[in-house]
């Protein structure tokens, strides 16, 4: 027995299957009132549907599996919307004349985030400077995540904003990741992570959720000041020697003499008994690294003159000492030999040489003596050219030398496995391995051939060190398999080498993943019937790389899908992968042969055209020639006179197609004469004949009063009213009906009696005139025979047998007497 949610959700889906037809484009009555709401989880709602037409057959709610009962009177339907479940859906219907019409109501169910949390992938007390690191912003429980923006702030600045794509109602956990590159100026920064659902201006305002994490950088050792120092001190004098240096966490010192350990382990070392000559080795550690600082310590007789001037560029001369330097600086490089003349025009003098930890004179007569080393390896060497007067006075100048070494290796790494990210700050770093003297390096940055970063150093030391150079790129998807390159060059000045010393590094070739982008995709594309989508021309780029898919009408479909004529339309490709997806819609359009798909008989009303009208079918629409009876014929139209046999040719560029049939052309029915009236005398016979053409050939009815000596007669095409006898209740109008499929005509036909009466009238006339006249005679007859026989009488005896006058009684002869 099926459960009783599965038999209410079949009689559902036979409802909805059992309507009538679907609504009528641009004629659907309903309105919601909202059209779509947005409500947090466990709210509910009143939605108020309404017909814009109270004739209809009934108003009912849908809302899930449950359906509301119909109401046929109202045009007003509220309803409650429970928003308790995600993909809970509600939709307003109305029957309006066989027709169902609805309206779905849109629906936005969300929930603010429970929890947000901030930390950083890698789990330490402290982070690096110069690493990368990343900041985890995870948000608890929130729906719907398509609404959800994430902000990252460091301290009160806006630094990354966060969205997702992802269409899922239901709520979920989301994360944001921050990517950060490190430095010492961001210890005791506060990032801060803030989560909230937005729904534009017109939705409603949710609260923002945050969350922060501070931060504590750690960075290696760096000295204040220069690495390497030079310190002039009068014998007996004391010293202290310096070595602050700042790093996280602080670090610890260590010091050395000559290479010999020294107690002590602050950052300032005192001296009381100065050894001339001597270098101090300062070391300052922490976990992150160890550099070193060499300060040389230089003691001044006081019995040999003037102090000597440091300061001055080319050598350390004292002033108004008669020696001359050739050359005063020197560039060497390391292991090369090297050698300087120094000469004097003093005459008053005991001697002169050089003084030096290797190449030294001793002490000559001069005036010029050389000093000379055949492999210069000593960092800190000083030589010193001096000379003695002969009354014991002595001075001293020193040659400028600046000993060099290109790097042992130049190279270029990522301070993190894996590729670069798309508009996400990253770092290269160009180490460069035991180079001297680091004040005079350049490093230059290159992407490809071009020159996008250059640094130089401000610490000074005159020993080989290890340095690196930190190149911030904001990679674009255009640096994917671009080429960067360090090289490291020493700027020795005018009297270094000619050609400047540079060593490069090896080309590191950058992998940068970015969101999908499709390029050359045409915005209309043709192909012929069974083309496919994987025909389209276009290019698909991204890392990773991308997966492809084609949508057509919102549902994916196989690239590999053969086309037919009726799958013409708008379709979308789809790229995707880790970091987001592109769309580009492309409207196909599939040409194919002509074809015809039309009637074989047609019967066409007089000057109208064929319905329905045969048009081929063909992309591009192909072009028609007509043919009657195997003859071309121009299309106009249509006339009685055009029944008959036709043909069309319907031809494109892929082919032709032909389609016969016969025409038959109807027009409605004429008669060939006109209505008409006809008198007739009674007892006459009268006959009234209908005939009239059409086609179809029409049919004729008569309308008149009918009698008993009315008959119709029907001969051939025609039809008769024939009366016999007829009198006055035949008089009236006869109408004769002619009716086919395309029309109806009327002609009418009068008979008019003669009426008896009426008509004698004339003749009567002159028979009383007649008979007047007689009478009119008689009586002037006797009038005159009485003045004839007035004074006598007489007797009248006619010689013929004829009466002259005019008797009462025939047989009796006329007396008439005379009174005398």
């Amino acid at each position: 027995m099926l459960p009783l949610r599965m038999l209410g959700f079949l009689m559902l889906m036979f409802l909805l299957c059992d309507a009538d037809s679907t609504c009528p484009k641009d004629s659907n009555p309903l309105q919601l009132e909202p059209s779509e709401v947005i409500g947090e989880h466990g709210d509910e709602v009143i939605v108020n549907c309404t017909s814009s037409s109270e004739d209809h057959d009934g108003m009912y709610w849908i809302n899930g599996d449950n359906r509301t009962d119909s109401q046929e009177d109202a045009a007003f339907f509220p309803y409650s919307v429970s928003l308790s479940d995600y993909n809970v859906t509600a939709e307003c219907k109305i029957k309006v004349n066989s027709s169902e019409c609805g309206k779905e109501l849109g629906i936005t169910i969300y929930k603010n985030p429970s929890m947000v949390n901030v930390y950083p992938t890698k789990h330490v007390k402290a982070m690096v400077e110069g690493e990368q690191y990343e900041l985890h912003c995870d948000i608890h429980e929130v729906a719907p995540v398509q609404n959800l923006t994430v902000r990252w702030y460091k301290d009160s600045q806006l630094i990354h904003t966060d969205s997702f794509t992802d269409t899922i109602k239901t709520q979920v956990n989301m994360s944001s990741i921050l990517t950060i590159n490190i430095s010492r100026g961001d210890s005791g920064v506060q990032f801060k992570c803030e989560a909230q659902l937005d729904f534009g201006p017109s939705g409603p305002v949710t609260p923002v959720l945050f969350a922060t994490y501070n931060i504590s950088v750690d960075y290696a050792p760096e000295f204040k000041g220069n690495t390497t120092d030079l310190i002039s001190v009068k014998e007996g004098d004391d010293v202290t020697l310096n070595c602050e240096a700042e790093g996280n966490p602080p670090p610890s010192f260590h010091w050395t003499r000559d290479g010999v350990n020294l107690m002590a382990n602050t950052s300032n070392l005192s001296i009381t008994q100065v050894m001339a000559g001597s270098v101090y080795t300062c070391t300052a550690h922490n976990y992150l690294g160890t550099p070193t600082k060499h300060i040389y310590v230089d003691v001044i007789n006081t019995m040999a003159g003037p102090a000597v001037d440091m300061t001055t560029p080319a050598a350390a001369t004292q002033k108004g000492c008669p020696l001359i330097l050739m050359p005063p600086e020197i560039v060497v490089r390391f292991g090369d030999p090297v050698s300087v003349n120094c000469t004097t025009s003093e005459t008053d003098a005991q001697g002169m040489g050089w003084e030096a930890p290797s190449g030294g004179t001793g002490f000559e007569k001069g005036p010029t003596v050389t000093w000379m080393v055949e492999s210069l390896e000593n960092w800190y060497i000083l030589a010193k050219c001096y000379i003695t007067r002969n009354n014991g006075d002595q001075c001293q100048v020193m040659p400028s030398i600046t000993l060099y070494k290109t790097p042992d290796l130049v190279s270029v790494t990522a301070p993190h496995d894996g590729p670069m990210v798309e508009n996400t700050e990253s770092k290269l770093i160009c180490k460069i391995t035991n180079v001297a003297p680091v004040q005079n390096l350049t490093v230059k940055w290159y992407k490809g051939n071009e020159v996008v970063w250059t640094e130089t150093f401000k610490n000074l030391s005159v020993t080989p060190v290890n340095v690196t150079s930190t190149l911030k790129v904001t990679p674009t998807k255009e640096y994917d398999g671009a080429r960067f390159k360090c090289d490291a060059e020493l700027h020795l000045g005018p009297n270094g080498p000619e050609q400047i010393p540079a060593t490069s590094s090896e080309p590191h070739v950058a992998v940068v993943n970015y969101k999908p982008l499709i390029k050359d995709c045409p915005d209309h594309y043709v192909g012929m019937e069974n083309f496919r989508m994987d025909m389209v021309p276009f290019k698909a780029v991204g890392n990773p790389p991308p997966t492809l898919q084609w949508y057509y009408e919102g549902e994916p479909i196989s690239a590999f899908q053969p086309l037919t004529r009726n799958h013409s339309g708008t379709y979308t490709l789809e790229v995707r992968n880790s970091l987001g997806k592109s769309n580009k819609p492309v409207h196909i359009e599939i040409e194919y042969s002509p074809s015809f798909s039309c009637n074989k008989h047609y019967e066409v009303k007089e000057h109208s055209e064929l319905q329905p009208e045969c048009k081929p079918k063909g992309n591009p629409i192909p072009d028609i020639k007509w043919f009657k009876d195997g003859k071309p014929w121009e299309k106009k139209p249509w006339t009685r006179r055009d029944n008959g046999n036709y043909s069309l040719e319907a031809t494109n560029k892929y082919g032709t197609d032909f389609h016969k049939f016969h025409v038959n052309v109807l027009y409605a029915p004429e008669f060939n004469e006109k209505n008409y009236s006809k008198e007739v005398t009674p007892g006459q016979n009268v006959t009234f004949t209908c005939k009239a053409e059409g086609n179809p050939v029409p049919r004729v009815s008569w309308n008149y009063t009918s009698a008993p000596n009315v008959i119709k007669a029907t001969g051939g095409s025609q039809e008769s009213i024939v009366v016999t006898g007829a009198t006055s209740t035949n008089a009236g109008v006869y109408i004769c009906v002619a009716t086919n499929k395309v029309g109806s005509v009327s002609r009418s036909f009068t008979l008019i009696m003669k009426d008896t009466t009426d008509g004698g009238l004339f003749p009567l006339i002159w028979w009383l005139l007649i008979v007047l006249l007689i009478v009119l005679l008689l009586i002037c007859l006797i009038i005159y025979c009485k003045r004839q026989t007035k004074h006598g009488q007489y007797n009248f005896v006619p010689n013929k047998p004829r009466d002259t006058c005019p008797q009462e009684h025939a047989g009796i002869p006329l007396t008439t007497k005379s009174n005398a």
